[in-house]
């Protein structure tokens, strides 16, 4: 499943460009909404720590409604509601004021994966390359997970 974020002046061009994107590649193209159950729209915060814990915690104690606070290979990543996305950036940076993101956004993130391997990442990347190539296109969601074994 994806969802494509695109900001224009002229939707009709850009639905052609995006459409030409999922035909050319034979994906099925849903109307406005048709996957947007399967993700969550959620502020998300990735950054370099090892105590994801007291990253939770500090973020309690701040009265900050948190969905998840995930620590991987010395990345701790925070994923919460939308509407939290500034009171979690002030919390974090009033407690370590040198802190750097690796990423700061709001995102849609996937409820589920789906695992593509074999021909089909070849035919996933052309697909995903096609609608970067969309002027428009600000961003693109999916729920696919490369397995390239």
């Amino acid at each position: 499943m994806v969802i494509v974020d695109c900001l224009t002046d002229n939707g009709n061009r850009t639905f052609t460009q995006v459409r030409q994107a999922f035909v050319k590649n034979d994906a099925k193209l849903g109307s406005p909404g048709t996957v947007g159950h399967m993700f969550e729209h959620q502020a998300v915060f990735v950054f370099k720590g090892e105590d994801d814990e007291a990253i939770l915690e500090l973020l309690m104690m701040a009265e900050i409604d948190v969905t998840d606070v995930e620590l991987e290979d010395g990345m701790i990543s925070v994923f919460a509601p939308v509407s939290e996305f500034n009171n979690i950036r002030t919390a974090l940076t009033d407690e370590f004021p040198e802190m750097e993101f690796e990423v700061e956004s709001l995102s849609f993130v996937p409820q589920t994966m789906t695992t593509i391997s074999g021909e089909d990442i070849e035919t996933f990347d052309k697909f995903i390359a096609a609608l970067e190539d969309c002027d428009d296109v600000q961003n693109i969601y999916h729920n696919a997970e490369i397995d390239e074994e």
